[in-house]
C-alpha cells in the first residue's frame, strides 16, 4: 500500500475541518484532491506528511507509520512558497537537501535541468517570479526519486509554457512509477493528467474516476436546422438552440451524425466539440447546479 488515510479527523477551535477522511492508493496513480478555498486540502496533505497532527485517526506510508522520519528518504512534498528564503540561492535550497539526505551535486543538477531551472540557480530567491520559485519548489521535491510525491498547487503562477513543460514532467514521472498527489484550482490542467479526483466538501471526500462522469458534447452549425431536426427527433436526443444541433456522443456518435446529414443533403457549417468533465462536476458539488445543454 503506498498511502492509507484511515478515518482523520480534523478541528481547529468549533471548527471542523476533517471530518473522518479516509482514503487509499493501493498502486502508482496520479490522484488530485479538489476543493475551494478552506475546504482542507492543505490541512489534509500537511497530516499526511505529519507536519500537523489530526485529532483523531492514522495514516501510513509505503506500509510504514507516517511519523517514521526514514519515510521521507523515499517520499516528497512540494509546499507553497512560504518554505523558501529570500537570501539564499535556489541551489544553496537544493544542496540542503542534498546534505540532509546524501544525495550528490551531479543528481541535484540533472533534477534542477528536468525542471528547466539552470539559467536561475545560482540566483538568490528573493529575485524569482512567482513562477520561478514554483520551479524551485518542484526541483526540491524531485531530487530524491520519490516513490510518493505530494504536491500543493503545483501550477500556480506557472505561464502557459511552464503549466505544460510541468504538466508533460508529472506524467512522465508517473510513467517511471511515481505515485502522485496534488491539490489544485486549475480543473482544465487537472482533466490533462488525470481522471482520478477526491473532491473534499464538508470535511468529507467524494472520490470519483471522472472518466466515468465525462462526456462529450457536440454542437454543430447546420444550413437546414429545421430538415435536421426533423431527421433526428424520431431517433436520437438531441436539442436546436438557434442554427446548432446539440447532442451528447453517446446518444448520437458524432461519425453517424455526419454520414445523417450528408446522406439527407444538408450541409455542415461548423462542429465544436466540448469534454465535460472535472469542471462541471464540481459545479455539481459545490455550486450545486447541473450543466444543461
Amino acid at each position: 500500500m503506498i498511502l492509507s488515510v484511515n478515518g482523520i479527523h480534523k478541528t481547529y477551535g468549533k471548527e471542523k475541518v476533517l471530518n473522518g477522511v479516509s482514503f487509499h492508493i493501493d498502486r502508482p496513480k496520479i490522484v488530485a484532491l479538489v476543493g475551494p478555498n478552506g475546504a482542507g486540502k492543505s490541512t489534509l496533505l500537511n497530516i499526511i506528511t505529519n507536519l500537523k497532527q489530526p485529532n483523531k485517526g492514522h495514516i501510513t506510508i509505503l506500509d510504514r507509520d507516517n511519523r517514521d522520519p526514514e519515510i521521507f528518504k523515499e517520499i516528497s512534498y512540494m509546499q507553497d512558497n512560504s518554505v523558501l528564503y529570500d537570501y539564499l540561492t535556489g541551489f544553496d535550497h537544493l544542496q540542503f537537501i542534498g546534505d540532509m539526505q546524501g544525495i550528490s551535486k551531479e543528481k541535484l543538477l540533472i533534477a534542477a535541468k528536468k525542471v528547466g531551472m539552470e539559467s536561475y540557480l545560482n540566483k538568490k530567491v528573493g529575485k524569482y517570479s512567482l513562477g520561478m520559485k514554483q520551479h524551485l519548489l518542484l526541483t526540491m521535491a524531485l531530487v530524491n526519486n520519490p516513490k510518493l510525491l505530494i504536491l500543493d498547487e503545483p501550477m500556480n503562477g506557472l505561464d502557459p509554457t511552464s503549466a505544460i513543460r510541468v504538466r508533460e514532467l508529472l506524467i512522465e514521472e508517473h510513467q517511471n512509477g511515481t505515485c502522485i498527489l496534488l491539490s489544485s484550482h486549475n480543473l482544465s490542467e487537472i482533466d490533462r493528467i488525470t481522471s482520478n479526483i477526491i473532491f473534499i466538501k464538508d470535511g468529507q471526500l467524494i472520490e470519483e474516476d471522472i472518466s466515468t462522469y465525462e462526456k462529450t458534447c457536440y454542437f454543430v452549425d447546420v444550413d437546414n436546422v429545421n430538415k435536421a431536426t426533423s431527421i433526428l427527433k424520431e431517433n436520437y436526443i438531441a436539442k436546436v438552440k438557434g442554427n446548432k444541433i446539440i447532442f451528447y456522443n453517446e446518444d448520437l456518435p458524432i461519425q453517424s451524425f455526419i454520414e445523417l446529414m450528408n446522406i439527407n443533403h444538408i450541409n455542415i457549417v461548423d462542429i465544436e466539440k466540448k469534454v465535460y468533465g472535472s469542471e462541471e462536476r464540481y459545479q455539481s458539488i459545490y455550486m450545486k447546479t447541473e450543466v444543461e445543454l
